[in-house]
């Protein structure tokens, strides 16, 4: 940890990472809530709504490397608060558009906004408070997060029937502005008396080799091996497929379903809570990141193996499931250990492709195999369901058997 800085710097700091973090996680769940409600008022069709939460992502991930290369260039700072100006005009576009394009169109730009705000976090913890401690602080900061998720749900939806969801927009435009002035003024590139980090003499053309640089980072393909399976996992279940798989095989009702990923997202923020010390009191990174990825088998392993499944075995499996994923924060964590001060930014940002690439490829490779089965009009039977489990276990254990040629970084020495 820095030394020569106050506990409280230190926790504005982190306060502010946490309020951008929730920003981010917010409107990237801000439509589900609100779902019938755009699409009637915008005519969207099932395939726009998809598309508009898909562009969402694509955006974030096909910015990853520019804004790698501005961290290092300008700092996480500026642009991270750059980045949110864009947000917050996102955000106002969608209160404001009236045809299914210009949705798609701002969802786009509001994905560009958030690009830089997890990424800006990793990299500030790692000068801020580093070391062997950087696991523990950013399991609070995306624990934390979460806060985001749940504000996108129930007083998202509450805020829409009483003032309509346009309205609920511009206000979280407005927190949003807050939240980017609150980075801007709490926040700095490195703490006192630190060496400047930012690279500003480069040319474009250092920057360019500096991907490369990146790309060509050794250990790094094990890296992004189990980053693209590990989020994307937990993020299929809780996020795509729980919900329905809840409803047709277990005939739960809306709120039977709700409360069930309620609880899966309470399980999801304390295994982040968890796994954030593991690395520091195991001293090793690469097996925390094993054992995390074999327990994950474990809790897909039945659901896609035995058939009829009880209600309850299959809740506590899927809450099981949520809490044992939580160890790509550690991932996290590996991945920045592999590069130099000056390519922080990029090498980060470019860690962070994989788990945007996995986080929209496996739902997508999901519903491919469960559309494989039949329809009968009350939703698809258990087969399909477990077919989907167990290509997500298969996908973890393709990126777990290449991760496993990966060396140790260890948190000390």
């Amino acid at each position: 940890m820095t030394t020569g800085v106050t506990a409280g710097v230190r926790a504005r700091v982190l306060a502010a990472l946490v309020l951008t973090t929730i920003s981010s996680q917010f409107f990237r769940a801000s439509t589900a809530a609100i779902a019938p409600d755009l699409i009637t008022d915008l005519g969207l069709s099932a395939q726009q709504f998809g598309a508009a939460n898909g562009v969402f992502f694509l955006a974030i991930g096909l910015v990853q490397i520019p804004v790698g290369i501005l961290f290092d260039r300008y700092g996480p700072r500026r642009v991270t608060t750059a980045l949110t100006v864009l947000a917050v005009a996102g955000a106002v576009w969608q209160a404001a558009c009236t045809s299914g394009v210009e949705f798609l169109a701002a969802r786009l730009l509001l994905g560009v906004g958030c690009a830089g705000s997890f990424m800006s976090a990793v990299l500030l913890s790692s000068r801020w408070f580093g070391g062997d401690r950087l696991a523990t602080v950013l399991s609070w900061v995306f624990a934390l997060s979460q806060i985001g998720l749940m504000l996108a749900t129930m007083p998202l939806a509450a805020a829409s029937a009483a003032h309509g969801w346009r309205t609920a927009y511009l206000v979280a435009a407005a927190v949003a502005l807050m939240i980017g002035a609150a980075f801007y003024l709490l926040v700095r590139d490195t703490p006192p008396g630190s060496p400047p980090a930012t690279t500003r003499h480069e040319t474009i053309l250092d920057a360019l080799r500096g991907v490369t640089q990146v790309w060509r980072t050794k250990g790094l393909a094990p890296v992004l091996a189990i980053h693209t399976v590990a989020y994307a996992s937990m993020a299929t279940v809780l996020s795509v497929w729980a919900g329905k798989y809840l409803a047709d095989v277990h005939g739960l009702d809306a709120v039977q379903r709700g409360n069930v990923l309620l609880a899966m997202t309470a399980f999801q923020i304390a295994g982040t809570l968890a796994y954030g010390p593991l690395d520091r009191l195991f001293n090793t990174r690469k097996w925390i990141i094993v054992a995390g990825a074999v327990l994950s088998l474990f809790t897909l392993g039945p659901l896609a193996l035995v058939a009829g499944t009880g209600l309850w075995a299959a809740a506590a499996l899927l809450c099981l499931h949520c809490a044992v994923t939580a160890y790509g924060i550690v991932i996290v964590a590996h991945g920045r250990s592999l590069f130099p001060a000056h390519l922080a930014g990029r090498g980060v940002t470019t860690v962070n492709i994989a788990q945007v690439a996995g986080s929209a490829g496996l739902p997508w490779l999901t519903g491919i195999v469960i559309g494989l089965f039949p329809d009968t009009g009350g939703g698809y039977a258990d087969g399909a369901y477990r077919a989907a489990f167990g290509t997500i276990g298969l996908a973890v254990t393709i990126g777990l058997a290449v991760y496993l040629t990966a060396r140790d970084a260890k948190p000390r020495g």
